[in-house]
């Protein structure tokens, strides 16, 4: 088929020969002389990609329209470099290849007029309730050689076979910590840029598909039962969580399942389901849950309704009603922190003990199934609706001694409770929310402060704070640290911005409601009923700043067990980000709360401890005041102990007693001080 050149300035759509889907493509590799021409399966043929736009190898010739359109076989650029030399030994996604530029495709096409703002080259689509798809946006900033560095510095490329089949606790751990740290940099970074209307961002998707593309995950295999490295009671704030751990695979569907080989035939079973008021789902009891199935549009306002089928997900649940094979459920509540947001609960294992079909609401049947939670598990989803008793009425905590240990000196009560033993409480001490007696240090240059009237905002280039912070804020939205900093520097006194800016985090008090709790063996400690979010702030530890010469005094004659000493040694926190730098101290802080402090003085010691503090700086003119903010290391479920490490004494200073460490940690140094 012979075709004619097109007249110059049009464009000749019948000079694509054949077009078919990408699938039906047959790769061809090049015969190298250090390659045999017969396929050898063991040796893996270098695999060569050409960019339509060039360069060429010899003998291969552009295609329309890329080439010239008065001569499609010319060859662009042909003094590039190109080699056969280099294989690629793995396997590329296919959202990596970047196409050209938008102002390099025009001009090969003719194409004069001005160059419009260049796309990303990946964009995804998320489909809502009312069957509307929106744009998930991908800023021009390109955000996976930020993830790609970040992964580089933590040193993680990519999992081998095993460790993707099969996780365990730590494995776990660590992706989970690594996603979320990802989220909130990517967040941080986009909210810094204008943005785009009708357009929506999704961080948590974008970095789970990045993470799912370099094979960051674990737990791959499918299976019934019991996920390794993760537990019951374990708490998750984004869907993609319960994906890139192998506990719930499906991204959206409420049911995972999988299919066994019976005889000759696949049968699917139910292996998980997510149940998180979706659907119309009895979840008042903590040991029974009436499920309903997936499906159908009894739930959709506006539509036709539809009955429910017996086909994928309530097949794989009616399949094992009668294998009698465990379920693995996951139950979602409102985040009362943030109320567009969810957080799951991993409430261990239950078996389907009956299913039925009713009308739903619309009129439409649906299927119903019983499921029954096996007994000899933790508690989870029991103590949710505990929490929610005693917010309800206070006196309905066991042991309860203290409504409000603070006595109204917090924006939420903190609750005195012992339910071990007799002791009626802690040894006298004033409770004061901040640093007493602070000593401000001079500065070489003073602060005049920000004019942020309205609060500091993201992007903001003429924002000194901002600038101080390495040009970002360093909390999300959700008042959260995106990550450990070896100084962070908070607005100060001379800042014009108002209280509920979002770099004075921690000047705001606390924001989760805390008990003290007495111990069974560490004295008094310190936990939260609230869920609590990696990298969120807990509190302040406050208390008397003194000098430096007065602290052994303290520590041998007064036996004072409430210090915080910033020049100890600490272990440095395996956490991503700047995490790797030591704390950055301007000067030396040393707080005792013996005798004036708040809830931070009953926060025990770990040697794998769930809270992590972070020096803040504020600054008023020509004065500096440091602070210990201190947040969490990961997502920490309700009523878990919060722990921090107390850190080693210099050895200078070694003669100070060492006291026996009872954390029960596998990586316990068996002392602290």
């Amino acid at each position: 088929m012979e075709h004619s050149v097109p007249v110059s300035g049009s464009l000749d759509k019948s000079r694509v020969l054949d077009v078919r889907p990408l699938r039906c493509l047959v790769p061809v590799f090049p015969s190298a002389s250090n390659f045999s021409s017969v396929p050898n399966p063991q040796v893996a043929a270098p695999f060569v990609f050409v960019p339509p736009s060039g360069p060429f190898p010899p003998g291969v010739s552009p295609f329309y329209p890329f080439g010239s359109p008065g001569n499609p076989g010319a060859v662009p650029n042909q003094n590039a470099h190109f080699t056969f030399t280099n294989p690629i030994s793995t396997a590329v996604p296919i959202t990596t290849i970047r196409t050209p530029s938008t102002q390099h495709v025009a001009d090969a096409n003719g194409d004069t007029s001005k160059p419009k703002r260049p796309k990303s080259s990946i964009r995804s689509l998320k489909k809502t309730k009312a069957g509307r798809h929106i744009n998930i946006a991908l800023d021009d900033v390109d955000i996976e050689s930020v993830v790609e560095n970040i992964l580089a510095s933590s040193n993680v490329t990519s999992f081998d076979m095993v460790q993707q089949a099969n996780g365990d606790k730590e494995l776990v751990g660590y992706i989970l910590m690594m996603y979320d740290f990802l989220r909130r940099k990517v967040t941080q970074i986009e909210e810094s840029k204008e943005a785009i209307p009708g357009v929506t961002r999704r961080p948590d998707l974008r970095v789970a598909n990045i993470l799912m593309n370099k094979r960051i995950r674990t737990n791959t295999r499918r299976r019934i039962g019991v996920v390794p490295g993760v537990e019951v009671g374990d708490i998750f704030f984004f869907r993609m969580e319960l994906c890139l751990i192998g506990l719930h695979a499906p991204c959206m569907a409420g049911i995972d399942y999988m299919n066994l080989k019976i005889s000759q035939d696949d049968e699917p079973v139910a292996v998980s389901i997510v149940s998180s008021g979706g659907y119309d789902d009895n979840m008042e009891d903590g040991d029974v849950l009436i499920y309903s199935g997936q499906g159908g549009n009894y739930y959709r306002k506006g539509k036709e309704i539809s009955d429910q089928k017996l086909e994928r997900g309530n097949l794989a649940l009616e399949k094992s009603l009668h294998r009698g094979n465990e379920v693995r459920v996951i139950r979602g509540f409102k985040d009362v922190a943030y109320t567009t947001g969810k957080v799951y609960v991993y409430d261990g294992l239950y078996k389907i003990q009956e299913s039925w079909v009713e009308k739903g609401k619309s009129g439409c049947n649906i299927f119903k199934y019983k499921l029954v939670r096996l007994p000899g598990q933790p508690e989870a989803f029991t103590i949710w609706k505990l929490i929610k008793q005693w917010k309800e009425a206070i006196n309905s905590r066991v042991g309860i001694l203290l409504p409000d240990l603070t006595l109204g000196a917090e924006n939420l009560p903190v609750s005195l409770v012992n339910d071990v033993d007799d002791e009626k409480g802690p040894a006298h001490f004033t409770y004061f929310p901040t640093l007493k007696n602070l000593k401000p240090v001079n500065q070489m240059e003073p602060s005049t402060g920000c004019i942020c009237i309205s609060g500091c905002r993201p992007g903001d280039p003429n924002c000194p704070c901002i600038k101080k912070n390495a040009g970002y804020l360093p909390y999300n939205p959700n008042a959260v640290l995106v990550n450990q900093k070896s100084l962070i520097y908070d607005c100060g006194p001379s800042c014009q911005c108002p209280p509920n800016c979002r770099n004075r985090v921690s000047q705001g008090g606390l924001r989760v409601r805390l008990e003290v709790f007495k111990t069974k063996d560490k004295g008094w400690g310190l936990r939260s009923w609230d869920p609590i979010r990696a990298g969120a702030f807990i509190c302040e530890y406050a208390g008397e700043v003194v000098a430096d010469y007065k602290v052994e005094k303290l520590g041998s004659e007064n036996d004072d067990d409430y210090i915080f000493d910033a020049t100890r040694i600490f272990q440095i926190l395996e956490l991503p980000g700047d995490s790797n730098e030591a704390p950055k101290i301007p000067h030396p802080l040393i707080i005792s709360a013996k005798g004036v402090g708040n809830v931070a003085r009953f926060m025990n010691h770990s040697c794998s401890p769930n809270v992590f503090w972070q020096p803040v700086l504020r600054e008023n003119k020509n004065e500096s005041d440091l602070h210990i903010a201190f947040h969490a290391v990961r997502h920490i479920p309700p009523m878990a102990e919060l722990t921090y490490d107390y850190g080693i004494v210099p050895p200078d200073k070694a003669d100070l007693r060492k006291k026996k460490c009872l954390c029960g940690s596998i990586k316990c140094r068996g002392y602290f001080h």
